[in-house]
């Protein structure tokens, strides 16, 4: 029952007037339709909004963490209402996860992948001119692949494969999120938690961040505790009572790097759920993610609120503005158009691309 506890939660809050389960498969559809064309999350770009007609995609360089994502949102969909779509769907983009570590051949995962062969030559233009292009191969036939990877990627994907684990009762599908778990956590840890890519660049590290290392042996620990329960409890010993230290810097930008609260989220909600009860560094992990919670509370974030009641219980201010920030969210065109309001009276400006109407 409690791997199902989470999903049960969608099932909780009221859709109101608007939002409905088509609305939810509609997008869904749309994802896989138009937004992964090699099977990872990616934005496409239209010839004009509204046009419907592709020209190309961005490149990919969040690719990784929205599959997580991705993967995440299809779980709970499967858990609710066991569609086969919804396991379909969790088996493609495992598959693409899968390939994001494959196609690098050295275990690393990439941000994201296509055939050399691909006609959305624009998605890696910028790849190519910074340097993180790489090649590599899938199944025999050469793919280029976007390198660099940052703790954004890995976050997303771990979070993503987690849920699976937990809430997928496919035995299949659990061997395959656990596999990948394990590949990832191998990886990092071999390379001391540094981020080491083909060409021997370190792009980013783990050092620093115990709430980030934590939670992914946390997620070793759920889904291979032979391999990663002892390590665990011995990392948490050493480094579980600073985890709140990098929340606590973080959230005097409430602005800048906004994507980290996103990360901040998904991490201590894995760390905290899986947590012992009794244990004596659960207070330090709910004392992080209660100066998190103070610090976003107020942003309106339906994402947010759902992490919020995940941990805590229900209520119904909370809870009523999560119903009604998603009704919201589908009156938004299907498209983003950029508009510069910069200079515009209407919109006074309070610092550099920021205004007092945000």
């Amino acid at each position: 029952m409690r791997r199902f506890a989470l999903a049960a939660l969608l099932l909780a809050i009221p859709l109101g007037s608007r939002g409905s389960e088509q609305d939810a498969l509609n997008i869904s559809n749309r994802i896989w339709q138009i937004k992964m064309p090699y099977g990872t999350v990616m934005n496409p770009i239209f010839e004009a909004a509204g046009s419907g007609i592709l020209r190309t995609y961005d490149n990919g360089g969040d690719s990784a963490l929205w599959t997580g994502h991705y993967l995440a949102a299809e779980s709970y969909r499967y858990a609710v209402t066991r569609d086969i779509a919804a396991l379909n769907n969790i088996r493609n983009a495992l598959t693409g996860i899968e390939n994001l570590r494959v196609v690098t051949g050295t275990g690393l995962l990439a941000r994201f992948y296509m055939p050399t062969d691909t006609p959305y030559v624009e998605a890696m233009a910028r790849a190519v001119q910074d340097g993180s292009r790489f090649e590599g191969t899938l199944n025999g036939a050469p793919h280029y692949f976007i390198a660099y990877t940052s703790r954004d990627q890995y976050s997303g994907i771990m979070f993503g494969l987690s849920v699976v684990f937990e809430l997928v009762d496919d035995p299949g599908v659990r061997t395959r999120a656990a596999n990948e778990v394990t590949q990832h956590l191998n990886f990092l840890i071999q390379n001391n938690w540094n981020v080491v890519n083909p060409d021997g660049h370190i792009s980013t590290t783990f050092w620093g961040r115990p709430d980030q290392q934590l939670a992914f042996l946390q997620i070793g620990r759920q889904v291979n505790p032979n391999s990663f329960a002892l390590l665990y409890i011995a990392h948490r010993a050493l480094y579980g009572a600073e985890v709140p230290a990098p929340i606590a810097v973080e959230i005097q930008d409430p602005h800048g790097s906004y994507y980290k609260f996103n990360l901040n989220h998904i991490n201590l909600l894995r760390l905290i759920q899986f947590e012992e009860p009794l244990s004596p560094y659960r207070a330090f992990y709910r004392q992080a993610y209660d100066m998190l919670r103070g610090a976003t509370g107020n942003h309106q974030n339906a994402h947010f609120n759902m992490t919020d009641r995940a941990l805590k219980a229900p209520d119904s201010i909370r809870d009523g503005e999560t119903a009604s920030l998603l009704d919201q969210w589908l009156t938004r065109p299907a498209t983003n158009v950029w508009v510069d309001h910069r200079g515009d009276p209407r919109y006074p400006r309070v610092s550099e691309d920021r205004s007092s109407e945000w």
